[in-house]
């Protein structure tokens, strides 16, 4: 049966830390980019800093939202950012919500990143750990954006860790606090300055003989012991983000058996049994027309 996803305003995909829009052949978001458009939706996939600030990539998204509204004569736009690409959209909502017609958080950290808690404590200030990982990361990041043809976006790995934290993301929602929840694990408001919000997300199995043949990704085996790191919701997060930090607005559903990584339609969402994380964008885009967005 054929899909209607067009939407009313244009779709922007816009990714987080160490994203980018394409490498060569390799497109970060192409499997969704092309379910949607097929589905009728105008998509868009800005570039941002691979690794800078929530503000900084906001401020950047924010321009080119005015692109793209200049672009396609739309008055607003939908927004659906995955992991810390959800704090840019949140941003740039707060900022200008006559321009954003939704925020929809994919795997966001909209209360901080218990993993990025445990690195920024292993790297001490003005130590020479945190001194080398910055070069490398950094160096790792602008590496990225060449490729990506991006080099003209700044790139700051600890300032992206920084606000990566709880410490760091509960500064950012003390600023912008728009569709957060009242209380731990609970929803938000759905609508805010005339802007819905939305989210999902997914968790880890805590049985791994269920992941079957996913148990053999790579990607899939990183979350994995990545999820070591977590103290506040240790069976309860995709290896990256725990599920209760990224609520936010209407919470489609946090528990989706997906890690980190699945929600970006990598391989290990492509062997992944009952579930399809290109296809949850393309319902998205459906709820998003049905309710005049």
């Amino acid at each position: 049966m054929q899909r209607n996803a067009n939407t009313c305003y244009p779709i922007l995909l816009v990714h987080g830390l160490f994203g980018f829009d394409r490498i060569g052949k390799f497109e970060l978001f192409h499997d969704i980019r092309q379910a949607l458009r097929n589905a009728g939706a105008r998509v868009f996939v800005p570039q941002l800093s691979a690794t800078h600030d929530n503000e900084t990539r906001g401020e950047q998204l924010l321009a080119q939202i005015e692109r793209v509204l200049q672009g396609t004569g739309a008055s607003k736009v939908n927004l659906i950012g995955h992991s810390q690409g959800a704090l840019a959209i949140r941003y740039a909502a707060a900022v200008a919500p006559r321009s954003v017609a939704s925020v929809t958080s994919v795997s966001g950290p909209n209360h901080g990143s218990e993993l990025a808690d445990f690195v920024r404590k292993a790297l001490k200030p003005g130590h020479l750990p945190e001194m080398v990982a910055e070069t490398v990361v950094t160096l790792f990041a602008d590496f990225l954006a060449l490729l990506s043809d991006n080099r003209y976006q700044p790139q700051n790995a600890i300032a992206a860790l920084d606000s990566l934290t709880t410490e760091g993301v509960g500064a950012f929602n003390e600023k912008h606090p728009q569709g957060l929840p009242s209380t731990w694990g609970g929803k938000g408001r759905e609508l805010v300055n005339g802007v819905r919000y939305y989210s999902w997300s997914g968790v880890l199995r805590t049985n791994t003989l269920q992941e079957k043949l996913n148990a053999l990704d790579p990607f899939h085996a990183f979350c994995r012991a990545l999820s070591r790191y977590f103290i506040t919701e240790p069976e309860q997060n995709d290896g990256m983000v725990g599920r209760f930090s990224s609520h936010l607005g209407t919470v489609i559903r946090s528990d989706y058996a997906m890690d980190h990584l699945d929600t970006l339609s990598q391989p290990a969402g492509q062997i992944r049994a009952g579930i399809d994380p290109v296809d949850l964008y393309v319902q998205h885009a459906e709820r998003l027309k049905k309710a005049g967005l």
